[in-house]
C-alpha cells in the first residue's frame, strides 16, 4: 500500500558512529493497540515516545526496521528556520499565520532539546548558531528585510554585512543572518534513544512488518499486513516519511532528490562556533560540523525521484558539492570521505503536512518535511499526541496543508 522508494544510496556519515541497538520482533498473530505508528524512523520514534509518555499503549511497525530509511541520510541541521523565508511566507499565508509558524518551529526546537535532556539520550547534542548566507533568493538587501521581519515576530536575528561576516566567521559573502539556539546531534543515536524510551514504557516494536491495507471505522482501524496478521488500532499514525501510503493524498507533497558529502575529521579547520551555514538560494548549499570535526555538506537538489538516475549522479554531484564547499571555506580540505544520495519531501510553503485524513479521523498523516525534518518531527509528535488525547492544538491548522 505504500509508494516504495529506495530512500538512500551510498555511505552516509552516520555509519561511522555506533548507535544503540533497538530490539524488534516479528509479528506472528493478530493484535490490538491504542495507537499504531507506521514507521520507525526519526518521526515515528518521536511520536511513539510522546504517545507512551502520555499514557497510550503503542505499537510501531516498519517494513525495513528501525532507522533503515531516510533517518541515516539526514545531515541533521536541526533548525527552527523554515526553508521559506518569513518575508516570503507572509505573502503566501498572511502575516499572522507566518509569524505563528516560525514561532512554533522555534518552540519545537526548544522542546526537543528539553526532551532529549530529560530522557538522558546520548546523541551528541549541542547548540549551534546558524548563518543564512546571501544568495539568489535573498541578496543583502533582502536579508536585511528578512532579519527585521523576524525581529518583529519576536525571533532573534542579527544582520551581518559583508565585513561583519568576514571578520566574525571568515566567510566572504555579501551578507548573512545570524541566529542562535539551533541543535546539532546524531540522528541515529537520537532515534534509537527515543524508541528505547518508548519500549521501556511498554511500546511493542515489530519489524519487518509491512502494512498492506487500512480499513477505517468509527471505533478504530484494521491494518492488514503482508505476513497475514491484522492489527486492530484505535488510531493509526502514518509516519512513513517520504514513502506515502495509499490513504495519504499526494497532491500537496512532492519528493525531491538530494546529495551530500562528509570530509575527514579536521577540527582545527572549523570556523567560529561551528555555526550551521545555508544559502538563501534555490537550490541551496548547507553545511555543518560533527563533534569530531568532519564537515557535512549537502545540496544540488533536483525535482525528480528516479532512484537510478539519482544514484548515477552521485559522482558528479559529489564533485560539485566539494567544489562549492572549497570556494566557501578555502581553509578546509573538501575531499569527501563519505558520499550519499537520498530523498526528501517538500511542499509549496516549506511547511510540513500534519493532519487527520479526510473522512478518516482515526488516521493521522505526517509528511512534507523539507529541510527541517527533525524539527517538524517534534512538531508532529506534539500535534498528534494532543489530538489523539482528545485535545486541540491551536496551531494544528497552520500545518494541515491544503485541501485534500
Amino acid at each position: 500500500m505504500s509508494r516504495q522508494l529506495d530512500l538512500r544510496t551510498g555511505r552516509p556519515v552516520w555509519s561511522a558512529y555506533r548507535a544503540p541497538k533497538v530490539p524488534v520482533t516479528p509479528l506472528s498473530r493478530d493484535v490490538r493497540t491504542d495507537v499504531l505508528v507506521v514507521g520507525m524512523g526519526i518521526s515515528g520514534a518521536m511520536i511513539a515516545e510522546a504517545l507512551t509518555d502520555a499514557g497510550h499503549a503503542v505499537m510501531a511497525i516498519d517494513r525495513r526496521g528501525p532507522m533503515l530509511g531516510s533517518t541515516a541520510a539526514t545531515t541533521a541541521l536541526v533548525q527552527f528556520e523554515l526553508d521559506t523565508p518569513l518575508t516570503t511566507l507572509v505573502r503566501s499565508i498572511g502575516k499572522d499565520a507566518a509569524q505563528r509558524a516560525w514561532r512554533r518551529s522555534r518552540l519545537a526546537v526548544g522542546n526537543l532539546m528539553g526532551r532529549i535532556e530529560a530522557l538522558g539520550i546520548d546523541c551528541r547534542l549541542s547548540t549551534r548558531r546558524s548563518l543564512y548566507l546571501a544568495g539568489d533568493v535573498l541578496d543583502a538587501e533582502g536579508l536585511a528585510a528578512e532579519a527585521a521581519a523576524r525581529r518583529a515576530a519576536g525571533i532573534d536575528a542579527r544582520f551581518l554585512d559583508a565585513r561583519g561576516l568576514r571578520e566574525g566567521y571568515g566567510v566572504r559573502r555579501a551578507a548573512a543572518i545570524e541566529s542562535a539556539a539551533n541543535l546539532a546531534l546524531d540522528p541515529r543515536k537520537l532515534t534509537a534513544g527515543l524508541l528505547l524510551a518508548a519500549q521501556a514504557r511498554g511500546a511493542r516494536l515489530h519489524a519487518p512488518v509491512e502494512a498492506t491495507a487500512f480499513a477505517h471505522s468509527a471505533d478504530g482501524v484494521d491494518v492488514a499486513t503482508a505476513g497475514g496478521p491484522v492489527i486492530r488500532a484505535g488510531h493509526v499514525v502514518l509516519a512513513t516519511g517520504y514513502e506515502l501510503t495509499d490513504p495519504v493524498p499526494a497532491a500537496d507533497h512532492r519528493v525531491i532528490s538530494t546529495w551530500a558529502i562528509a570530509t575527514r575529521p579536521q577540527p582545527r579547520a572549523i570556523w567560529p562556533h561551528a555555526a550551521f551555514m545555508w544559502e538563501a538560494s534555490d537550490p541551496y548549499l548547507y553545511l555543518r560540523a560533527t563533534h569530531d570535526g568532519r564537515l557535512i555538506c549537502g545540496g544540488e537538489d533536483e525535482d525528480f525521484t528516479d532512484e537510478e538516475a539519482r544514484d548515477a549522479l552521485i559522482p558528479e554531484k559529489t564533485e560539485a558539492i566539494a567544489r562549492k564547499l572549497a570556494r566557501l571555506l578555502p581553509g578546509i580540505d573538501p575531499t569527501p570521505e563519505f558520499a550519499w544520495a537520498g530523498a526528501f519531501g517538500s511542499t509549496e510553503t516549506g511547511m510540513p503536512i500534519i493532519r487527520r485524513l479526510a473522512r478518516k479521523p482515526r488516521m493521522h498523516a505526517v509528511m512534507g518535511y523539507g529541510g527541517n525534518g527533525i524539527t517538524f518531527s517534534r512538531l508532529a509528535a506534539e500535534i498528534v499526541t494532543t489530538e489523539i488525547g482528545g485535545g486541540e492544538d491551536r496551531d494544528a491548522r497552520l500545518f494541515a496543508g491544503g485541501d485534500e
